[in-house]
């Protein structure tokens, strides 16, 4: 297959079939002149007056063919330079949707990594002392139709309840400590001036104890 084939271009196919004939004219041309010259070197007289017609005519055939083998050869440079612009314009673009390509992979791989981290952690609710399921759904059977999500959803809503409320006895618990520790040191207190009273009663009553002592009959 020729290089003819391969293009599409209008101007460069009609810079081609200029080129052809301004090719064929300069065989023509080139003939001609070895023919006139073959004559001339024969008879060394004036060459014929049609064959340097002939020449003539070629030769203004060859230079108008030239001249616009030259014209199409500015046409072609121009849309190859147009081309090679466009050409690059359309790669710049190919690179950019290629960068972005790049980075969604990136992304998705990204996004893959994390959503396997995630199916993998172990989260803290699969730790709880939940109840079992059986016992569960006999305390609230309006779970029974429940999928699993909404299920477990639903056992840690009730722990959490259940939490609260065993928190809520441990706050009262905790109070009714500090109030009877409160009573208790409040009695201990009053003890301990009670005692401090009575230790003063038995020294005031001392001397009366010693008086009675004294006078009781019997006594010296």
């Amino acid at each position: 297959m020729t290089v003819d084939a391969y293009i599409n271009d209008p101007v460069l196919q009609n810079a081609l079939e200029v080129s052809q004939a301004a090719r064929e004219q300069a065989l023509q041309l080139v003939d001609l002149v070895a023919r006139a010259t073959a004559a001339h070197n024969a008879s060394n007289g004036p060459l014929p007056s049609e064959l340097l017609a002939e020449i003539a005519k070629q030769q203004k055939l060859l230079n108008t063919n030239l001249a616009h083998l030259r014209g199409l050869h500015r046409q072609a440079h121009f849309r190859a330079r147009e081309t090679k612009a466009q050409t690059a314009e359309r790669r710049h673009e190919v690179d950019v949707l290629h960068l972005q390509l790049q980075n969604l992979i990136y992304e998705q791989r990204h996004l893959e990594g994390e959503i396997a981290a995630c199916e993998s952690f172990e989260h803290t609710y699969q730790q709880l002392p939940l109840i079992p399921v059986e016992e569960f759904l006999a305390k609230f059977p309006e779970h029974a139709e429940s999928d699993e999500n909404a299920l477990m959803v639903a056992r840690i809503a009730h722990e959490r309840a259940e939490r609260e409320a065993l928190e809520q006895q441990r706050l009262e618990l905790v109070k009714r400590k500090q109030k009877l520790m409160a009573e208790n040191k409040k009695r201990r207190d009053d003890l301990a001036s009670l005692d401090k009273e009575l230790e003063k009663f038995i020294d005031a009553a001392k001397p009366i104890q010693k008086l009675f002592e004294k006078n009781a009959p019997g006594s010296g």
